[in-house]
């Protein structure tokens, strides 16, 4: 039987690769465009109060990543409340046309986690103005929901806080967001090796958002092809669906024969 087509669709946009790549962090935009080459990603995100995207007397991001190629998906990084993060993005879709967006609004400085009353109070405000939003959230299937609830066209709860490089910290929390959602699940922050993206996309993730442990490692073109492969094998993994855990031993080789 052939297999279906996996198909990654996130808003209208389809996407080739279930790995989207953060641009900051970075040595220069040039090291950037050479990661988001090795890594396959189609899709990038920017943080607009932060990456220069129209001064054309500075170095501008998309002389080196063609945005006919890469698909740009703006973001509200450094805001910490909720006029702030509407301003950004309503500013992002007057430079650029963009509507496709990514939304997070943070609590704090030193943890950087999502402010979730002022993320459910900026997400209906953006439904209702016809943006396509993608948000970060903390891992509690309860909040996710209501996300969804509210128009979110992607949850993307973080597996640990942003740049810490822990790895998934909550695995039953994601399962159930993954279980209770009918829009795609992207893991969001945290993420420190490819091992990590892998556990995330065996547990059933639609995709995967990598900065930080890419831009970091020592060898950062070789880090982000590794994460390319990574995301590829959990997939695969996932829709291979795995054999049942025992708690006993299971002989692989047939009784039937023997001597």
């Amino acid at each position: 039987m052939k297999p279906k087509k996996d198909i990654f669709k996130v808003a209208n946009k389809i996407l080739k690769s279930r790995l989207i790549v953060g641009t900051g962090k970075y040595k220069n935009f040039k090291e950037t465009a050479a990661a988001v080459k090795a890594s396959g990603a189609d899709m990038v995100t920017v943080a607009v109060r932060r990456v220069n995207i129209l001064d054309k007397k500075k170095p501008l991001l998309m002389d080196f990543l063609n945005p006919k190629k890469i698909t740009y998906l703006p973001n509200t990084a450094g805001c910490f409340n909720s006029e702030d993060a509407l301003r950004t993005l309503r500013l992002a879709r007057e430079m650029g046309g963009w509507k496709l967006v990514k939304l997070e609004v943070l609590g704090d400085k030193k943890t950087l986690l999502p402010n979730m009353i002022e993320t459910l109070k900026s997400t209906k405000i953006l439904v209702r103005e016809g943006f396509k939003v993608l948000v970060y959230c903390t891992d509690d299937p309860l909040l996710a929901k209501k996300l969804e609830d509210s128009g979110a066209s992607a949850i993307m709860p973080l597996a640990s806080p942003i740049g810490s490089g822990l790895g998934i910290l909550n695995k039953v929390n994601l399962k159930l967001i993954i279980k209770n959602s009918k829009v795609p699940v992207i893991v969001d922050a945290g993420i420190g090796t490819a091992s990590d993206a892998t556990i995330a996309m065996e547990l059933g993730c639609d995709g995967v958002l990598i900065n930080s442990a890419i831009a970091l490692a020592k060898n950062p073109l070789l880090m982000a092809n590794s994460f390319k492969n990574a995301v590829v094998s959990g997939r695969q993994s996932f829709l291979s669906g795995r054999m049942k855990k025992t708690l006993m031993a299971s002989a692989s080789s047939p009784k039937k024969g023997l001597i």
